[in-house]
């Protein structure tokens, strides 16, 4: 079960970007289990130019917090996290978890959301993950 999710700041500006564009998004200031923090050394990692300062932020902040899981839906971010060996899922495992914990009471709509939000699923993972949660 999820305790509290930490991300960096550059996360942070990328969701208050598309809340400035008209994207429906939340407000991380009105999230108490939400926890902004710094990573305290980017360097940290292997040079990937490909990589936005989201995913290099969340990346070493998964290198810096033993026994955590990162939340990466990025390709190339997640192909990077598992050669570092950090432990990771993504935004449709995290919908599968939260039904089974009896958080959601169903995880088609929320597909439905993400892709009016442009998240790319594919027909066969949108039923796979359906599935998955009995639906």
């Amino acid at each position: 079960m999820v305790g509290r999710i930490i991300i960096p700041a550059a996360v942070q500006e990328e969701l208050d970007q598309g809340r400035r564009l008209g994207i429906d998004l939340p407000d991380i200031d009105t999230l108490p289990w939400l926890a902004i923090r710094q990573p305290l050394s980017v360097a940290a990692l292997p040079l990937v130019t490909d990589l936005g300062p989201g995913e290099t932020q969340v990346l070493a902040l998964a290198l810096e917090t033993p026994d955590t899981v990162a939340l990466i839906d990025d390709a190339l971010a997640r192909r990077i996290a598992e050669t570092l060996g950090i432990k990771l899922t993504g935004t449709l495992g995290v919908l599968l978890s939260a039904k089974r914990a009896g958080l959601l009471p169903a995880v088609a709509p929320f597909l439905d959301h993400l892709q009016e939000l442009r998240f790319r699923v594919s027909p066969a993972t949108r039923s796979a993950v359906l599935k998955l949660a009995g639906e």
